[in-house]
């Protein structure tokens, strides 16, 4: 979020901001009565639920946890409560900013308050369907073990490893048919990886991800859009001293599955194609090029989904 808006929103009224730290046992809440504790259990929720019904319009802040965070934000999502998930190494810092080192599950729901307060984060969008994210997080672990077992092949096993690589690419073949059919249950995200397809460079299989891993595409601004996927450079400098600029943060593994449908697009898409060879020309490095068109091809997909339009090819010349 830029500084303006920082700025803009720091003036609006600020919402109650209720800390939550998530274990795999229990749920420490830092709210503005006092700390509670709640099992991490669906009686848990219910419980935690019914105390945040004294503030109606509180925004519960709490970490990524690696999936242990994931029912407790559907439970929240699930009664309309606003919740917001954010990255574990920014509350860290920040609470070593403050000066606070020492770390219990109590302390850090107060810090997640804190932080919530200090930032004031945009909420989480709900997952449409939380069976697309899980199935597209099982098929990138299958692909990431695929890869794996080929690029470690022993001649002395071949066998083995041939029946393993079968194995895997049956499974990953079963999983895209789930993961298609999971897809059609959902009008709405159906109707808008559809339309994502229609730009040369985009397949089925970057479209769903996009749809589900990417809530927001078409809901906020290209600079945001950027941010999110981790695709914005970052400036380095220093006094009279100009460093390189480099991408990084954000949705990685969104960002990484993106590289190749910005190739093919820089081959096949008029667009991005012109824009490449412009950026070639002037002396860019190709790589710098290719993050460019990723940029730009991220900013084609947003309109797209802002505008609830398919792709247009540009008007040959005359």
């Amino acid at each position: 979020m830029s500084i303006k808006a920082r700025i803009a929103r720091k003036s609006q009224p600020m919402p109650t901001y209720i800390g939550l730290d998530i274990s795999k046992a229990y749920l420490d809440v830092a709210m503005p009565s006092g700390p509670q504790r709640f099992p991490h259990t669906p009686t848990g929720h219910a419980g935690l639920l019914a105390a945040l019904g004294a503030w109606p319009e509180a925004v519960v802040v709490c970490e990524a946890t690696g999936g242990y965070e994931r029912a407790i934000v559907q439970a929240l999502h699930s009664a309309g409560r606003k919740a917001c998930v954010v990255n574990p190494r920014r509350v860290r810092d920040y609470a070593r900013a403050c000066g606070d080192l020492a770390k219990t599950d109590r302390i850090d729901a107060a810090v997640l308050a804190a932080f919530g307060r200090h930032f004031q984060p945009r909420p989480t969008q709900p997952d449409a369907d939380p069976r697309l994210r899980a199935l597209l997080t099982h098929h990138r672990q299958l692909t990431r073990m695929l890869v794996t077992v080929r690029q470690h092949a022993v001649t002395e096993i071949e066998d083995l490893v041939a029946e393993q690589v079968a194995l895997l690419r049956r499974q990953l073949r079963q999983l895209e048919k789930r993961l298609a059919d999971a897809l059609a249950s959902c009008p709405a995200l159906a109707h808008k990886a559809e339309q994502l397809q229609s730009v040369p460079g985009i397949g089925p299989r970057t479209a769903t991800l996009l749809v589900v891993v990417l809530p927001e595409l078409g809901t906020v601004g290209h600079r945001q859009i950027a941010a999110l996927v981790g695709v914005a450079p970052k400036t380095r400098d220093s006094g009279q001293w100009r460093g390189q600029r480099h991408i990084g943060g954000g949705r990685a593994h969104l960002r990484h599955a993106l590289w190749m449908p910005t190739l093919v697009a820089v081959r096949h898409n008029p667009t991005l194609k012109a824009f490449y060879q412009r950026l070639l020309q002037a002396g860019k490095p190709p790589k710098v090029a290719l993050t460019a068109c990723l940029h730009k091809l991220l900013h084609l997909l947003n309109a797209m989904a802002r505008d609830n339009t398919p792709w247009t090819p540009p008007p040959l010349p005359a």
